[in-house]
């Protein structure tokens, strides 16, 4: 069974593991290898530890068992980009092996819903153009509404942002 709630500060490790775990996953070929395996689930969970206590939306998916583990995690607060919507989700990672189960749209949801109880009328995502799982987004909806790009790992990428205006679009999305 997976629970999707407000992450508490106990749950940065286990975020920060689920990040990396993620991005060497799904981003193989599209970002340095060295870049990959430089990443420290450690310097990430201070990140997320900070962004937790900064009162930031920060959703976590636990699976229960011998004890809850965190399998995904969203972050999202005011939009950074203007004119694309109020509110901006800015990660959504699930572990691959809880991927097409319905984890990914719960926490997108719950996320949503956090940012909407805010004011939050529209929300957006930016999503790397290569990345694998770019499909998720227009399936729950999401409209393509504006390209662009960003460097990470000195590398330049281009970007799609998808977008749910009304917000109300993305809490009804149903399982695709």
């Amino acid at each position: 069974m997976i629970s999707v709630r407000p992450a508490e500060p106990a749950d940065a490790t286990a975020i920060g593991a689920v990040h990396v775990a993620a991005w060497r996953s799904a981003y193989p070929g599209i970002l340095p290898d060295s870049y990959l395996a430089r990443l420290s689930p450690t310097r990430l969970a201070l990140q997320y530890r900070a962004a937790i206590g900064s009162g930031a939306v920060v959703m976590v998916a636990a699976a229960r068992g011998p004890g809850p583990r965190i399998v995904g995690f969203a972050t999202a607060g005011a939009a950074r980009t203007a004119g694309l919507g109020d509110g901006e989700v800015e990660t959504l990672y699930v572990l691959d092996d809880y991927r097409e189960q319905g984890v990914g749209r719960r926490i997108l949801q719950a996320t949503a819903a956090q940012l909407a109880a805010s004011g939050c009328r529209s929300v957006f995502v930016w999503v790397l153009r290569e990345n694998p799982s770019r499909w998720f987004y227009s399936r729950l909806g999401g409209q393509a509404a504006a390209e662009g790009q960003t460097r990470l790992a000195g590398v330049a990428l281009d970007q799609v942002a998808y977008a749910w205006d009304p917000i109300s679009r993305l809490l009804a999305a149903e399982k695709a």
